[in-house]
């Protein structure tokens, strides 16, 4: 019997379980299979191992009994089991190994004599788990009559929402599933402050567990919240699928990209009501619902007095947020009085024309830069291969003595917090002050830079906005009030159930109480009426203002004029719309429409 054989064996089964386990807990997708974890792979590999160097040993103690390969087999089967439980006959076995084995029984003993000592921690281990998992399926079972708050997976974004529902409901059940503590540090920590909040955390796929038992009294939230977007929509529609039906039913899908918003807009007319979370939009609407009246309070008197204020906005980075924020800028600023211009600078070359690839009405040449009267009134320029830190920039920089509003998402914080303080000191140097607003993700190092000052006490004055912790809280996602007053608008002329299953009413609506707004903090005549008590002239500014925005609003969102003043061109697929025109070429009709929208 050659010894080195079975040592030898039992190494490459324990290598190639450890490799697996290794490989599993690098591949997320694992996960969806409870069975296949790291933990199960390498406790499969103990076991084998074990199993593997006890059969020569039993081979021994068994030989020349009857039926003697059958008993070495089960006796090596049980005495395995003996290891994981602390009874194995661990004397007896060293022993056999010691008097029979050769040159090689001190490298067999301390292989034997390691697996007697480790097996039994990795029963305990499982036995650790098996009553974690049992404790969350009571506490899960008996909260079935409460609000359950049910998230795909436990990351930063979902873990600051639950933190902020447990605040405001200390009553709710909060779930994490898809949870693995011992994957790494990171997520341990996550998982001990999941534990802290008194969330239940599962390692089964939100799919995988069964919702049926919870009462359809009862609310029921589901968030597919993962950092794949194609995990999210694929869990959305099955979720969809799966409890559609259920009463009182929300499902919130953290997605930014085109799939997200087609795939989606085809859940049917079910109870559940479907919410895609757009992290670029939700920011820039934010910002804009809270922050947008300084804009035209900070807005710079015109050369002539009769032309009104400008606005003067600078945005580096065109980015997905950079690119939100100057199509949004372009139609919220449509305001009587006021006239808008644009700066944006990207290191890519190309940065120009991706961006009229999107919006090419918007910068087209009969618009972009152009007064007309009942027609929006911009000016876009958009700064190609240009580097934020380069001395052309700076030079760029130092010719808008004007510049009234800074907005920076260069794509991480820490280039963003350096190009917010290298602009504050090149505004500084050209005597201006204009805001600034930075992207900041993460909410430790936003707090830890309010109220920025340098060595003499002087203070930056920059504004960081985005971080999760504001990002994902239960105003922003469950009870927006720019979502509701966006809700009341859309019911003016469509139905409730069209608002949040079709993105372009959704976006639509919210950009009109955005807008209406800021009419209201403006002043504008009739801004904050009903329609029927408005008065002929107020009817008339509103109405042309309304549209002056609308036709901004729509070439932001990739809209041209369809070519002719018939309903019958209108074609959304092509993005062609017959209403892209000057107010005067409007039927009195339209114009009403511009009208109920626009006020109260």
């Amino acid at each position: 019997m050659d010894w080195t054989v079975y040592l030898t064996a039992a190494f490459l089964v324990f290598a190639a379980a450890a490799a697996g386990a290794f490989a599993v807990g690098k591949k997320s997708y694992f996960r969806a299979a409870s069975l296949v974890t790291p933990y199960n792979l390498v406790f499969v590999g103990l076991f084998l191992a074990s199993y593997i160097l006890l059969l020569p040993v039993y081979g021994l103690i068994c030989e020349g009994a009857q039926l003697w390969g059958l008993k070495t087999a089960l006796f090596a089967l049980q005495g395995t089991f003996k290891m994981f439980t602390i009874d194995a006959d661990s004397e007896i076995v060293i022993e056999y190994i010691s008097g029979s084995v050769g040159r090689i029984a001190p490298l067999y003993s301390a292989a034997v004599t390691v697996l007697f000592v480790v097996d039994p921690v990795f029963t305990f281990g499982f036995l650790v788990l098996l009553f974690q998992n049992t404790g969350a399926r009571i506490r899960f079972f008996l909260g079935r009559r409460r609000p359950l708050y049910l998230f795909s997976r436990l990351n930063e974004k979902s873990l600051a929402l639950a933190g902020d529902i447990r605040k405001h409901h200390p009553g709710s059940l909060i779930v994490f599933t898809d949870v693995f503590p011992g994957d790494g540090e990171n997520s341990q920590a996550l998982s001990d402050r999941a534990g802290e909040i008194g969330g239940i955390c599962f390692k089964k796929d939100i799919l995988a567990l069964n919702l049926k038992l919870h009462s359809t009294s009862c609310p029921l939230y589901l968030f597919a919240v993962s950092g794949d977007e194609a995990e999210n929509i694929g869990q959305a529609l099955k979720l969809i699928q799966a409890y559609g039906n259920v009463p009182h039913s929300r499902l919130y899908v953290l997605s930014t990209g085109i799939e997200g918003e087609l795939l989606l807009a085809h859940t049917g007319s079910i109870p559940m009501k479907v919410r895609r979370i757009n992290e670029v939009r939700s920011l820039i609407n934010r910002t804009l619902y809270e922050h947008g009246p300084e804009l035209f309070r900070n807005a710079v008197p015109a050369e002539r007095a009769e032309d009104g204020r400008n606005i003067h906005a600078v945005v580096l980075g065109l980015g997905l947020h950079g690119t939100e924020m100057v199509k949004a800028l372009a139609w919220y600023c449509q305001m009587d009085g006021y006239h808008i211009r644009i700066d944006a600078f990207d290191r890519d070359d190309l940065a120009g024309e991706r961006f009229e690839a999107l919006c090419p009405e918007l910068m087209s040449e009969a618009y972009n830069g152009v007064i007309r009267f009942g027609e929006a009134e911009y000016t876009i320029r958009i700064h190609s291969g240009m580097d934020a830190d380069t001395r052309t920039f700076a030079d760029q920089i130092a010719g808008m003595r004007d510049a009234t509003y800074v907005f920076i998402a260069l794509g991480s914080d820490a280039v963003n917090v350096k190009a917010a303080v290298n602009l504050r000191m090149l505004f500084e140097r050209a005597g201006i002050r204009p805001v600034i607003q930075t992207v900041v993700y993460d909410s430790e190092e936003k707090e830890a830079l309010r109220d920025l000052t340098n060595y003499r006490g002087q203070r930056y004055d920059i504004d960081w906005i985005g971080d999760i912790a504001s990002s994902f809280s239960e105003k922003v996602i469950l009870n927006s009030e720019l979502e509701e007053e966006a809700l009341r608008l859309h019911k003016k002329w469509g139905k409730e159930e069209e608002f949040w299953q079709y993105e372009y009413n959704y976006r639509s609506s919210t950009a009109s109480a955005l807008h209406r707004a800021a009419r209201t903090a403006c002043g504008i005549p009739g801004a904050d009426k009903p329609e029927s008590e408005l008065t002929e002239a107020e009817r008339d500014g509103i109405e042309r203002l309304e549209h002056r925005r609308w036709n901004a609003y729509m070439r932001a969102e990739g809209y041209v004029y369809s070519g002719s003043r018939e309903k019958s061109s209108r074609n959304d697929l092509a993005k062609m719309h017959h209403d892209l025109v000057d107010y005067a070429a409007l039927t009195e009709e339209e114009k009403r429409k511009d009208s109920r929208v626009g006020t109260r």
